[in-house]
C-alpha cells in the first residue's frame, strides 16, 4: 500500500471519527418533548435530554434561563421554575447545536390509558357514534394538545417513546384519537379555560399486570398469581403459533368464495400480555414529565374466572406504582367502571368491578359508572361522551377542587333493619330508580345462598329483605356480567354495583 493511499485513508477515517463526535456532541430531546409539548403549569419544568459527556447545556423558556451539563453517560436534566397557564412560547435548548420548540403551551397534562375502551377513536371501529360524528367537524381547539404513544412493548423500562409527535386538536387530528379522552379533554378546557395536554398510551386487549412495573408487581405477594398465568399462557403459545395459521388459510378460502369469514377464538398478542412489558415501553418514558393526572379505562380483560379474584389488588398496586415512579405526589386518578356486557360463563365482570369499587380507599382516587350506558352484546359500547363526561365530573371535584357531585351513589355500609338490611350509600342526597324499577338486589344467610330481594327505597337509603331468609347477613347488588337493573341519585348518576355482608359482633 503507497503512502499517498494510507494518507488518504487516514483523512478518511479522520473525518469520519470527527463526524460521529460531532453527532455524539449534539443535544437531543426525548420524543415527549417536542414542538408543540404542553408543559404541567405549577410545578416544576423538568426538561431533560442527551448529549456528550461533560457538555455544557442551557435551556431558556419564557423569561427563564439555567444551564448544566451531561453527565458520564451523555444525560441532563435541567429544572425551571413553575410558570402559569399560557402560550404558545418557544423553548430553546442550546449546546453544540441547538434545538426550539414551538407552540409550547402551559396548561395541565392528563394521562389517557388502558384497554381497548379507552383506544376506542372518535371515528370508531365499526361506524361512527352520532355524539362523535357531530362533535369532529367542531373539533378546533388550539389549546387542546394531542399525543398518541405507538403499541410497543419491552422487557426493561425505556427511556424513550417510539418517535410519535404532538399535534393540536382539529376535525382532522382527532379522528383516530381516544374518544374518552378527547370528550374529558373538552370539557376541562371549557370549564378551567387553560390549556390541556393529553397523552394517550393505550392498547385494546390488554391485562392490567402489563401495565404495571416489575417493582410493582414484584412488592405484593398476592400477586404472584400473576406469574403463574404468565408462565401458563406461554406453556399454551406454541399450541396457538400453530393454529393461528390454519385459522388464516380458512378466512382466505372464505373471502375468495365470496362468504362471511369464520370467527375463531382470539389470541392474545403475547407481548401484550407480559408483565410490565407496556409499562416498560409507553409509560416509563412518560414518567419524567409533570402532569396534572391520569385516566385510566381497563378491566375487561382481566375478568377470565382465574384472574378476576385478584384484580383489586393489582389495579391498586398499578395506582400506587405508578405515582412512586412519577414522584411528584398523590395525582389524581380518575377511572371507569366496566360497563355491562353479556360475557359467558367463563368470565367475572362482577368481581371486577367490586375491584374497581374498592379501590376506591385508594387517596385521590375516583371512579366513573358505567353500567347503565354500555351494550350489553358489545364489549366496546359507542357512547363514549358520557364516560368522558362523568371523568370530567370526578377532575372538576378532585382536582380543581368543585363543589359539585361527581359520582354516583356508593355503598358504605349495611346494618340490621328487623329481618331485612338497611343500606347505606355516599353520593345519595336521594334515590331514584330507572326505568325497570329497583331491582337486582339480592340476600343471603350464613349458607351463602342467594335469592332474590325486596327492595324499598327509604329517604337515602335502601331496605332489602326476602321472607324466606330469616336474618340474611349477605347483600349484593348488580351482581352479574350484564345487570340490568341501574337505580340513581339526585342527578342521575348511576350506583355502583357491589357486594357486602353485616358485621356480626361476638
Amino acid at each position: 500500500m503507497s503512502f499517498f493511499t494510507k494518507l488518504f485513508r487516514f483523512v478518511l477515517f479522520s473525518i469520519a471519527l470527527c463526524s460521529a463526535t460531532s453527532a455524539l456532541a449534539n443535544i437531543t430531546l426525548p420524543v415527549v418533548l417536542s414542538d408543540g409539548v404542553v408543559l404541567q403549569r405549577g410545578m416544576p419544568i423538568h426538561i431533560w435530554g442527551k448529549a456528550a459527556p461533560g457538555e455544557a447545556v442551557q435551556v431558556s423558556f419564557n423569561k427563564q434561563s439555567k444551564s448544566s451539563s451531561a453527565d458520564f453517560a451523555g444525560r441532563w436534566h435541567i429544572y425551571l421554575m413553575p410558570e402559569a397557564a399560557g402560550g404558545p412560547f418557544e423553548l430553546r435548548v442550546t449546546g453544540q447545536n441547538e434545538i426550539v420548540l414551538h407552540d409550547v403551551l402551559v396548561g395541565d397534562v392528563w394521562v389517557a390509558s388502558g384497554q381497548s375502551n379507552m383506544e376506542y377513536p372518535m371515528v370508531g371501529w365499526n361506524g361512527t357514534s352520532k355524539e362523535a360524528a357531530d362533535e369532529i367537524p367542531r373539533a378546533n381547539h388550539p389549546t387542546i394538545h394531542l399525543l398518541k404513544v405507538a403499541h410497543t412493548y419491552s422487557e426493561h423500562p425505556l427511556d424513550d417513546l417510539t418517535p410519535t409527535k404532538w399535534m393540536a386538536c382539529t376535525p382532522d387530528s382527532v379522528r383516530e384519537f381516544s374518544a374518552v379522552a378527547y370528550f374529558f379533554a373538552k370539557e376541562i378546557a371549557s370549564h378551567e379555560k387553560i390549556p390541556i395536554g393529553v397523552i394517550e398510551s393505550s392498547w385494546g386487549g390488554t391485562v392490567a399486570e402489563a401495565w404495571t412495573s416489575l417493582d410493582g408487581l414484584s412488592s405484593n405477594p398476592a400477586l404472584m398469581p400473576i406469574f403463574a398465568h404468565r408462565a401458563h399462557m406461554m406453556d399454551h403459545q406454541i399450541e396457538t403459533d400453530l393454529v393461528q395459521p390454519h385459522e388464516q388459510e380458512l378466512k382466505r378460502q372464505a373471502r375468495e368464495k365470496g362468504l362471511p369469514e369464520p370467527l375463531f377464538a382470539w389470541h392474545p398478542d403475547p407481548h401484550s400480555w407480559e408483565p410490565a412489558a407496556l409499562y416498560n415501553a409507553m409509560i416509563a418514558p412518560l414518567t419524567p414529565l409533570a402532569i396534572r393526572g391520569v385516566i385510566w379505562y381497563q378491566g375487561e380483560s382481566n375478568s377470565p374466572l382465574e384472574r378476576a379474584p385478584h384484580y383489586g389488588t393489582l389495579f391498586e398496586t398499578l395506582v400506587r406504582d405508578w405515582r412512586n415512579h412519577w414522584a411528584i405526589g398523590d395525582f389524581p386518578f380518575l377511572y371507569v367502571q366496566i360497563a355491562n356486557f353479556k360475557s359467558d360463563e367463563l368470565e367475572n365482570w362482577a368481581t371486577v368491578r367490586e375491584g374497581q369499587r374498592q379501590a376506591l380507599a385508594v387517596a385521590n382516587t375516583a371512579m366513573a359508572v358505567t353500567i347503565d350506558i354500555g351494550n350489553p352484546n358489545d364489549v366496546h359500547p359507542t357512547d363514549k361522551l358520557t364516560v368522558g363526561s362523568r371523568l370530567s365530573l370526578a377532575a372538576r371535584a378532585l382536582s380543581y377542587g368543585e363543589r359539585i357531585e361527581y359520582s354516583g351513589p356508593m355503598f358504605r355500609e349495611v346494618t340490621r333493619e328487623g329481618h331485612g338490611l338497611r343500606l347505606w350509600f355516599d353520593h345519595a342526597a336521594t334515590l331514584q330508580t330507572g326505568p325497570r324499577g329497583l331491582c337486582g338486589f339480592e340476600v343471603a344467610a350464613e349458607d351463602d345462598k342467594f335469592v332474590p330481594a325486596q327492595v324499598k327505597i327509604d329517604g337515602s337509603t335502601i331496605v332489602v329483605s326476602n321472607a324466606a331468609v330469616d336474618l340474611p347477613i349477605h347483600v349484593r347488588y348488580a351482581w352479574e356480567n350484564s345487570p340490568e337493573c341501574p337505580f340513581f341519585n339526585q342527578i342521575g348518576l348511576p350506583a355502583s354495583p357491589f357486594t357486602a355482608s353485616l358485621a356480626l359482633f361476638h
